[in-house]
């Protein structure tokens, strides 16, 4: 069963979901929000490390805001679902390694530029889907925190479900009814604007 308050992951998917029902729009996201996660913990990766440990010598691993950033993303996931969080916690610090990685060989001097024009062109590309395609603006212009924490949950959890994958029983088809009411709402609010 869903849980509630902050890990409730119906309502989560549910707002989400309401900005983003066109499928050319929802593939959109697919395509760039975990390049957009993984371009950020770049360039977290040049923040100053919060104390020494013996892995970054090695590897160039730093306890920074990077690791922070995937960790407060990784606790969240698992907590609002135990299995498909669990597969997402470890896609976020597999980002996390491996842009760190990147990060270092790259420098700071090239990796901002290549941070830079990826989320430009990711960014640029999501506006696309929301102006073009769904009609609708963005979710982080109404909740900033909640579209930034759950966008990448909510694509990995949109190309699980193509799987089969569902939290629980039923969890699909109680999103879709909130996800169905939500738009009704705002269409309505919107008519109401214009009249």
């Amino acid at each position: 069963m869903g849980k509630t308050g902050l890990f409730d992951l119906e309502k989560h998917f549910a707002f989400y979901g309401a900005y983003h029902k066109n499928p050319v729009n929802v593939l959109i996201h697919m395509l760039f929000v975990w390049p957009i996660f993984f371009t950020s913990l770049m360039l977290f990766y040049f923040t100053p490390r919060f104390f020494d440990c013996p892995f970054q010598c090695r590897l160039g691993l730093v306890p920074n805001f990077g690791l922070l950033f995937t960790l407060i993303y990784a606790v969240f996931y698992v907590c609002l679902d135990r299995k498909g969080g669990s597969l997402a916690a470890i896609l976020c610090l597999a980002c996390w390694v491996s842009a760190s990685l990147l990060a270092k060989h790259l420098e700071f001097s090239l990796a901002w530029k290549v941070v830079l024009a990826a989320q430009l062109f990711c960014w640029t590309g999501q506006f696309i889907g929301h102006g073009v395609f769904e009609k609708r603006a963005p979710a982080l212009l109404d909740n900033l925190a909640q579209a930034f924490l759950m966008a990448p949950y909510f694509v990995f959890l949109e190309a699980l479900s193509h799987f089969g994958y569902e939290p629980y029983p039923g969890f699909h088809a109680s999103v879709k009814a909130k996800v169905d009411a939500e738009i009704a709402e705002w269409k309505e609010n919107k008519a109401k604007k214009i009249s």
